[in-house]
């Protein structure tokens, strides 16, 4: 039986961030929106039920900080985590690390996001389980760099 969701962080920023929270609340999920240095005042952050500082703007020791944002769905009692889009929703070891705390990943597996990244092996599972590809590329085969007089 599918466990029942309580509260949602949102690991995003700006519109994304606020489209999740208003999907959330339809699902009755209460959410809270990681926050950073120098937005505690953005829309996204008023329209949360909750903040939580998690580091200075510099997005390296912050927004892409993963055991920061894990620690923050810990202490705020969330036990789910939406990446939002870029950023952190591609990186398997941001769902991992999730998984490994006990925390829902609102997205793709682990195992997934790593198989998919590589777009050769994507294209192979692909057509393994008889889903149409348009033809292009199959193998790993690049063309050998020329050296130049100026490299």
């Amino acid at each position: 039986m599918a466990r029942r969701l309580k509260k949602l962080l949102v690991a995003n920023r700006g519109e994304i961030a606020l489209r999740i929270i208003r999907s959330a609340r339809v699902f009755g999920l209460k959410n809270c929106r990681r926050l950073f240095g120098g937005g505690r005042t953005s829309a996204h952050v008023g329209a949360a039920d909750e903040a939580i500082l998690i580091g200075p703007a510099e997005a390296a020791k912050s927004y892409l900080d993963i055991a920061a944002i894990v620690a923050a769905a810990k202490q705020s009692g969330a036990d789910a985590i939406h990446p939002g889009y870029g950023f952190l929703s591609e990186r398997p070891e941001f769902a991992q690390a999730a998984a490994d705390a006990q925390i829902v990943f609102v997205g793709p597996r682990p195992e997934v996001m790593a198989a998919l990244a590589d777009k050769v092996a994507a294209r192979r599972i692909a057509t393994a389980v008889g889903v149409p590809v348009v033809p292009g590329i199959e193998t790993r085969k690049f063309p050998q760099r020329v050296s130049s007089p100026h490299s």
